[in-house]
């Protein structure tokens, strides 16, 4: 086998790991969970605004957690050597936390809620280790088109479960279920097995990146770890562009991942039925596939960063719409307009980081990166859910995210591409032995 060959079958299995957990982020985070967790809290005498506020809380929550834990962990997977494997272990907790989903009763909101928040971490910390392969799976002047490819695999992955998975809740007598509840629960069990078995493909086929050990580093992992993530602070100056996009990158995706998490508890809450809004994201997911890999054209022409900008133009018009959204006709508009940039703009946020990373750190930025975008996503699911809380319903919380979309494209007008990919080639040379 010639090593191009064997580089598109990495590629592919790379690529293959947004197709297993793409089905989570679409017919757990997206579509069924929300609605669900809010019938359970509702169940247990909690009103219709405060079971969406708890909702957010409850998002939050999974978020701080992982925020916590993923940039120790990232600098300990790079020191070790070990990516995949704690890939593996978050993998086989989210996985796990998701087939336990069948075990929530008709009032069980809380357990709900515990269950959520492990199956989330264990999803995000997995992502973390996940994108901290990219750099050794791409080259630099690919790394645009496979992180699009990656996301545009996610998106008809995800889209596919969740055209089944609609279906049986649409339809649960037509296969053989006894009612929606069940066939709910039942898309939750799917999830987990569709995320655990297309996770397979990279755990074989994609290499491990080698240790990267520091001169004079202790041999304890931990503190090896600690040691490296100290010295990462130290250093931040020297990755001012970096710094720039990460402080951006945490501001407008906290404004995505909130439409992400809370779009179907606001539909559900103005009452909009649930197969409207299952088969509006089985839209989003297939616009959402072609528009991926174009918004990759898209940055080989006009630049990664510009190509961003028009992504965050675009939501911030989707925020405004969404507060006058009343129909599921409305519904469907603003999943059709999410499905044009969602997976487009998270891509290339991937890949222009990716580009800046030195390549001995990258899963310890790479943590760094996924930690801290999780806790700053804390603040729009929780604006989110004080706003509904305060006035007793979420339109203005739809407004509010307007912010971050507008600041965060405020802040990455400032970063130079250019020069943020210098200085890591720079460190890469200097910590070369002799460099």
């Amino acid at each position: 086998m010639s090593a191009n060959s064997s580089n598109h079958r990495t590629v592919r299995a790379w690529c293959l790991y947004d197709w297993a957990n793409s089905a989570f982020a679409t017919t757990v985070m997206a579509a069924m969970y929300p609605p669900f967790f809010r019938s359970l809290a509702i169940a247990a005498g909690v009103s219709e605004s405060r079971a969406t506020a708890y909702w957010g809380y409850t998002a939050a929550l999974a978020l701080l957690l992982i925020s916590l834990a993923a940039p120790v962990l990232g600098a300990v997977a790079d020191f070790t050597g070990t990516r995949k494997r704690f890939l593996a272990l978050f993998a086989g907790i989210g996985i796990s936390a998701t087939a336990a989903f069948t075990l929530n009763g008709d009032d069980t909101w809380l357990l709900a809620a515990a269950l959520f928040v492990t199956a989330n971490i264990g999803f995000a910390g997995a992502n973390a280790f996940y994108e901290s392969l990219l750099p050794s799976v791409a080259g630099p002047d690919e790394l645009d088109r496979v992180s699009s490819r990656g996301y545009a695999l996610g998106y008809l992955g995800g889209g596919i479960l969740l055209v089944i998975n609609a279906l049986w809740v649409l339809r649960p007598h037509l296969f053989g279920m006894p009612g929606t509840g069940f066939a709910i629960r039942a898309s939750f069990f799917s999830v987990a097995l569709w995320w655990g078995l297309f996770s397979v493909p990279l755990l074989r086929r994609v290499p491990e990146p080698p240790a990267d050990h520091l001169e004079g580093a202790t041999a304890n992992p931990i503190a090896a770890g600690l040691g490296r993530l100290a010295s990462t602070f130290r250093d931040i100056r020297r990755y001012r562009h970096l710094l720039l996009f990460l402080i951006a990158f945490w501001i407008y995706n906290d404004g995505i991942s909130t439409i992400i998490k809370m779009a179907t508890a606001y539909g559900d809450e103005i009452g909009i039925d649930l197969g409207h809004m299952i088969i509006a994201l089985v839209i989003t997911q297939f616009v959402g596939f072609p528009c991926a890999i174009l918004f990759g054209e898209m940055a080989e022409r006009i630049g990664t960063k510009r190509s961003i900008l028009i992504g965050l133009a675009v939501y911030a018009l989707i925020c405004v719409l969404g507060f006058f959204m009343t129909t599921p006709l409305h519904f469907y508009l603003l999943a059709v307009m999410v499905g044009t940039v969602q997976g487009g703009t998270q891509a290339l946020s991937r890949s222009l980081f990716a580009s800046m990373v030195p390549r001995h750190k990258t899963a310890e930025f790479f943590g760094f990166f996924g930690a801290s975008g999780k806790f700053a996503g804390i603040f729009g699911p929780l604006l989110f859910a004080v706003v509904s809380q305060l006035t007793g319903q979420s339109r203005l919380s739809i407004v509010a995210l307007i912010a971050f979309f507008v600041l965060g494209g405020i802040v990455l007008l400032r970063v130079e591409e250019e020069a943020g990919v210098a200085a890591a080639r720079e460190a890469e040379v200097d910590a070369r032995p002799g460099g």
